[in-house]
């Protein structure tokens, strides 16, 4: 079986970075992309699949390293999944990830307006693609369940975190602790898939 010391995480994004690197194993050197001055990639998938792909092969061939990268996103219900894959870029469009709660809100709530039955639902998804060699790589997605807060709440975390409540929980991902989170959410259970197929 193919062993790997060295793992290139493939992301620009801080919050992303840490929490990949904390749910790989200690003993794997973990490689920014930005310490060996690689850009991301334009991101032209149609589905998180797609796009966690096309980042860790980018990466790979950049690099030579074994790499791993994830494309995650927002999708909520009663705006038919948007914003979905362009999350983040809906961040960057209204100018930070605060903003872009703000206006998910509004349109949340306009959406919910007069209606009997309003809905919240909102799940959050993660493709992690992990790129080992040429010719091997794995892949997984992660759901984690919820609906949407009324509020912005909680300072830990980073993106949605402070609008979406897990099923079964009354906060905000944005108010757990940081390792409570970690062992909760979509990426955590994108990597458990990972971890039952291939050994570090």
């Amino acid at each position: 079986m193919t062993k790997i010391r060295k793992i290139l995480v493939g992301t620009h994004n801080r919050g992303k970075y840490r929490e990949i690197c904390t749910l790989l194993p200690k003993k794997l050197l973990k490689i920014s992309p930005i310490k060996l001055r690689i850009k991301s990639p334009k991101e032209t998938g149609k589905t998180f699949f797609q796009n966690s792909r096309l980042k860790a092969n980018y990466f790979f061939k950049k690099s030579s390293i074994s790499s791993i990268s994830d494309d995650s996103g927002l999708e909520i219900s009663c705006l038919g999944k948007k914003p979905g894959i362009y999350s983040a870029r809906w961040a960057k469009k209204y100018g930070s990830f605060f903003k872009a709660m703000k206006v998910i809100l509004k349109l949340v709530e306009d959406k919910n307006k007069n209606k009997k039955r309003k809905n919240f639902k909102a799940r959050f998804v993660c493709s992690l693609f992990l790129k080992i060699s040429k010719k091997k790589s794995i892949h997984s997605i992660g759901i984690l369940n919820g609906k949407l807060n009324n509020k912005i709440i909680g300072k830990n975390g980073f993106g949605y975190d402070p609008i979406f409540i897990p099923l079964g929980y009354k906060i905000t991902l944005a108010q757990m602790s940081y390792n409570k989170k970690i062992k909760m959410d979509h990426r955590y259970i994108a990597f458990k898939k990972i971890k039952k197929n291939f050994t570090f």
